[in-house]
């Protein structure tokens, strides 16, 4: 895995990006929770941040630095609201995301305001992490894609093989469709391209027959 920041402005140092990239990055590398990369543990959401800044990197080379600091952002402290805090079934679970993306969107404006931006420009990657208006605002619909793209690529192998243990293969599916519909026609093209495993390659195969 890479570690670079962000597209080419985010390497010149002391730069409003620069610096709120790294005080993201600096947030998530609390994470009490490991994810193992080349037989080393590091923390979770800080692998995540940087497999989302890889994504946009490679497929919205262009992106402007508010979509850059919000895909960045986009599960910043994420362990700091646990599921375990709201009610179950389906309702918890809707307000549990829900209260994350503020939460998400909160922190990252503070940083921001912190970095050298002013409230403006915090407010703007703030609304893409809230993902509001998905549909009409490009940059919201691009984190979606982003988000998507990675958990294909880098999550989707877990996820499956859990749902494959306990014969629920219908779940894996729905997952794949519901993931599927949030996607842009660009995110599916992408997608598509992706070389994925045999076994998960037929999973999204039967989902969008």
């Amino acid at each position: 895995m890479t570690t670079q920041s962000g597209n080419s402005s985010g390497n010149q140092l002391n730069t409003p990006l620069s610096k709120v990239l790294a005080a993201i990055d600096a947030v998530n590398q609390e994470d009490p929770n490991a994810t193992l990369i080349d037989n080393q543990n590091q923390p979770k959401e800080l692998v995540y941040g940087r497999y989302m800044s890889e994504c946009l990197n490679r497929y919205w080379p262009n992106s402007n630095e508010h979509l850059q600091i919000a895909v960045r952002a986009q599960h910043i402290k994420r362990w700091h609201l646990k599921r375990s805090e709201f009610p179950e079934g389906k309702q918890g679970y809707l307000t549990w995301r829900k209260e994350l993306g503020k939460f998400h969107a909160k922190t990252t404006k503070q940083l921001m305001i912190e970095s050298g931006y002013d409230e403006t420009s915090a407010e703007k990657s703030a609304c893409i992490i809230r993902k509001e208006k998905l549909k009409s605002n490009i940059d919201s619909q691009t984190l979606e894609d982003v988000a998507c793209l990675v958990f294909l690529q880098y999550y989707f192998d877990e996820f499956a093989a859990k749902y494959t243990e306990v014969n629920n293969e219908a779940k894996i599916i729905r997952i794949v469709q519901l993931t599927w519909k949030k996607m842009s026609d660009r995110g599916h093209e992408i997608a598509l391209s992706l070389t994925l495993p045999d076994h998960l390659a037929a999973l999204v195969g039967k989902a969008l027959a």
